[in-house]
C-alpha cells in the first residue's frame, strides 16, 4: 500500500495544487486506518517538492515514484520509493527516507541512535539499511529479482551535520548507504553525478511488466530469510526444550502436517501455566517451520514488549517474522501458512474487535492461514478486553469445521522449578478460602519487611551479577514523561523505629528505545533484561512475558486482605480500563495480575503489601509467622 504513485515527472505537476496534500491525507485515512498526524503532514509538504527538484534536477523524471510505502509485515513506511530499469536490466529500487534535520544530537558511543529534537530515532543510513533490506527478504525472488539501494536524504542539513553522521557509519553495513545534506542535492558538477549521488546512474523509465509485477507481488519470506532465521533458532541454546515441551512440539508439528494433507484448516491450542515453556517453543516452532518447503510462517504476540525481545533473541534474521497482532492481521499470510500466536490470552477482544461472539481480529487470522497455533494461560488475562478461552477456541473450530487439538503442558521450568511454590501463588490468590503456609525449600521465598528491605534484597543480587526487578500494582499515577527524567511517583511510607519513612521509585519508561542520554533508563520493551531496569517499577504490561532471577511484587490497596478472602477496592487503580469496574470483576483481573507478577522471579520472590492488614498476613504465612490469619 501506498498513499501515491506516478511517475517523477506527473507528481511535480500535481504536487503545486493545494488540494493534491488534502487528497493524500484522505487516501491515507482509508489505507492505514488513521489520520496521518500534523506532523507528518508538515513533513510531506516540506520534503516532497525538495525531494522532486532534485530527481528533476539529476535528470530522472521518468522514474515511478511511490510514497508512504507500507512494507507489511512491520507496520513501518518508506518515506519514499524509486522505480526505474537499471542498466543490468533489473528493476532498480531505490529507498527514500526522508529528513528535515538541521541538527540532532549524537553520541560515538551509540553510534546507532540519534536525537532529534526530543526524540530518539534510529541513525537514517541504519533505518534506510532496514528497509532495504525488508525488500531483499520479503519481494526478491530468484525469479524477479530486484536491485535495492537506499539514500537517506536530509534536505535541510548542512554539510557538518552530515559529515558527522556519516562519520558514524564508520565502516560498517550502515556505511553503504548514502546520507546526502543540502549541499549534495544540486547536479554538480553535472546532472550525472546527482543521479550518481541519488543512486540512479543510468537508470531509464522501468519496464511495464517490472512495474507490474513489483506493484502487484505477495510479500513473503524469501528461502534465504527464512534459512537465516531457522539457523539462529537452532543454534541458540536458551530456546533448547525439554520433556514436555519437546512433546508438545512434535504434536504441533504433526497436527501442522495432518491438517495440510487434509486441506483443513487447522487450530492447535498449548495452554499452560507460567513457566511451562510456551514462549521457548512457539520460538522453536518458528524455527521449525522456516525449514519446511514453501514456507511463510509468522510468530506473533499481542504484546509489543515480548515482540521486541522475541526480535532481538532470534536477532535480525527475525524482521517480519516475528510480528505484534493488535488491530490487524500480519500481512503477507496466505492459506498455507501456520501463525504461532503466543500470549494468546492477551489477544483483543473489546467491542471494535469483537462485533460478534468471537474476537474479530483473531477471527480474521485463523480463517486466512492454513494453521493457528495458539499459546495459553486463562489466568493471566488482566483486562476486560483482552482474552480468549480454551472453550471459545473450542467451540469456533466446531462451528467452522477445523481440526481442533488441545495440548496441555504441566512440567514447570521457571521458579527454579518450583511446583510448590507455583501452587502456593495459586492458592494465595484465590478469591476466598485459607492459604497455606510456606513451608517449601525449593525456592527462595518471603515478605519483606519494608521497602528499603526489599531494595537491599534486589540491589545484592544485582551486584552479585544476577537480574532483580521490582513489580508493582497499578496503584500509583504514571504522569512521567516518555523519556527521562522520570519522576518517582511509586512512593511508600511506613513508621520506622525513628519515625516516619518514605521509599519512592519512577515506572519504567513508556518509550520504546532507551534513551541515548541516560542510558541505565531502559526502553519499556528492554526493562525486564537491560542495564537500570532495577532502578525503576515494572507493572504488569512490561513484567508480562518476561522473567529474571529475583523478584519483588508489592501490592497496592486496589486488594486487601480481610478474613479468608481478597476484598478489591476499583477506586485504588490507576488502571484506567479496570478502575471503573464493579469491585467483583476487578478483583478477578486484580489477581490474575498479581498472579503474574508472582511468578516472574525464576529463584526466589519478595512479596510487601501497602496494607498494613494484609503485610500482616502475608508475613503470617512465612516460616515463623505467627498465625495463618493474621489481618482478619
Amino acid at each position: 500500500m501506498h498513499v501515491y504513485e506516478g511517475t517523477v515527472q506527473t507528481l511535480a505537476a500535481e504536487l503545486p495544487d493545494p488540494s493534491f496534500i488534502q487528497t493524500t491525507e484522505r487516501r491515507f485515512t482509508t489505507l492505514f486506518g488513521a489520520a496521518p498526524t500534523a506532523q507528518e503532514v508538515q513533513s510531506w509538504r516540506r520534503s516532497w517538492p525538495r525531494l522532486v527538484d532534485a530527481l528533476l534536477a539529476a535528470g530522472l523524471g521518468e522514474l515511478f515514484v511511490l510514497l508512504e510505502y507500507l512494507l507489511p509485515a512491520t507496520g513501518e513506511r518508506v518515506d519514499a520509493l524509486l522505480l526505474g530499469q537499471a542498466p543490468d536490466g533489473r528493476l532498480r529500487t531505490v529507498v527514500i527516507e526522508l529528513k528535515q534535520w538541521t541538527k540532532v544530537h549524537t553520541n560515538v558511543a551509540r553510534p546507532g541512535m540519534v536525537k532529534a529534537g526530543e526524540r530518539i530515532v534510529q541513525h537514517p543510513a541504519r533505518q534506510v539499511g532496514g528497509y532495504v533490506t525488508y525488500l531483499q527478504d520479503w519481494v526478491s525472488k530468484d525469479t524477479s529479482p530486484i536491485d535495492v539501494r537506499g539514500i537517506a536524504v536530509l534536505h535541510d542539513a548542512p554539510s557538518a551535520l552530515v559529515g558527522t553522521l556519516r562519520s558514524l557509519t564508520g565502516q560498517g553495513p550502515s556505511s553503504r548507504f548514502p546520507i546526502l545534506g543540502r549541499e549534495d542535492l544540486t547536479p554538480t558538477p553535472t546532472p550525472g553525478a546527482l543521479a550518481d549521488r541519488l543512486s540512479c546512474a543510468g537508470v531509464s523509465a522501468p519496464d511495464n511488466g517490472q512495474l507490474r509485477g513489483f506493484l502487484q507481488a505477495r510479500h513473503r519470506p524469501s528461502a534465504s530469510l527464512l534459512k537465516r532465521a531457522g539457523g539462529m533458532i537452532e543454534g541458540n541454546d536458551a530456546l533448547t526444550l525439554i520433556g514436555d515441551q519437546d512433546l508438545a512440539r512434535q504434536e504441533v508439528l504433526h497436527t501442522v502436517t495432518e491438517a495440510r494433507s487434509q486441506a483443513r484448516k487447522g487450530i492447535v491450542v498449548v495452554t499452560g501455566g507460567p513457566g511451562t515453556g510456551k514462549t521457548v517453543i512457539a520460538c522453536r516452532l518458528l524455527g521449525d517451520l522456516c525449514a519446511q518447503p514453501q514456507a511463510n510462517p509468522r510468530l506473533a504476540t499481542p504484546s509489543g514488549t515480548l515482540t521486541r525481545q522475541l526480535q532481538r533473541t532470534v536477532g535480525s534474521a527475525s524482521r517480519g517474522l516475528i510480528t505484534t497482532l493488535v488491530d490487524r492481521v500480519p500481512a503477507g499470510l496466505q492459506s498455507n501458512s501456520v501463525v504461532l500466536l503466543d500470549e494468546a490470552h492477551r489477544a483483543r477482544t473489546y467491542p471494535d474487535h469483537r462485533r460478534d461472539p468471537f474476537p474479530t481480529v483473531l477471527g480474521q487470522m485463523i480463517e486466512r492461514v492454513g494453521v493457528s497455533v495458539l499459546f495459553l494461560d486463562e489466568q493471566q488475562i488482566v483486562r476486560p478486553s483482552e482474552g480468549v478461552t480454551l472453550q471459545e477456541l473450542r467451540q469456533y473450530a466446531r462451528s467452522k469445521g477445523h481440526t481442533f487439538r488441545h495440548i496441555n503442558l504441566t512440567t514447570q521450568f521457571r521458579c527454579n522449578g518450583s511446583r510448590a511454590y507455583l501452587d502456593w501463588v495459586n492458592q494465595l490468590l484465590q478469591p476466598a478460602g485459607p492459604a497455606p503456609a510456606w513451608t517449601g525449600t525449593d525456592y527462595d521465598l518471603d515478605a519483606a519487611e519494608n521497602p528499603h528491605d526489599f531494595e537491599n534484597w534486589v540491589t545484592g543480587h544485582i551486584t552479585t551479577g544476577r537480574s532483580a526487578r521490582i513489580t508493582a500494582g497499578f496503584c500509583w499515577p504514571w504522569d512521567s514523561p516518555p523519556t527521562p527524567p522520570l519522576r518517582p511517583e511509586v512512593d511508600i511510607s511506613w513508621t520506622g523505629p525513628d519515625g516516619p519513612i518514605t521509599w519512592s521509585r519512577p515506572w519504567n519508561a513508556r518509550s520504546d528505545e532507551t534513551s541515548m542520554d541516560v542510558p541505565d533508563v531502559p526502553g519499556r520493551p528492554y526493562w525486564a533484561t537491560d542495564t537500570g531496569g532495577h532502578q525503576q517499577v515494572g507493572c504488569i504490561y512490561t513484567a508480562q512475558g518476561m522473567e529474571y532471577d529475583y523478584n519483588v511484587v508489592i501490592l497496592g490497596r486496589d486488594i486487601v486482605r480481610r478474613g479468608n478472602r481478597w476484598i478489591a477496592d476499583p477506586s485504588a487503580s490507576h488502571d484506567k480500563p479496570l478502575k471503573g469496574l464493579p469491585a467483583h470483576r476487578y478483583l478477578i483481573y486484580a489477581l490474575n495480575a498479581y498472579r503474574v507478577l508472582a511468578s516472574r522471579g525464576s529463584k526466589g520472590t519478595r512479596l510487601y503489601s501497602t496494607d498494613p492488614g494484609t503485610q500482616l498476613y502475608l508475613q503470617s504465612l512465612m516460616p515463623g509467622g505467627t498465625s495463618n490469619q493474621a489481618g482478619g
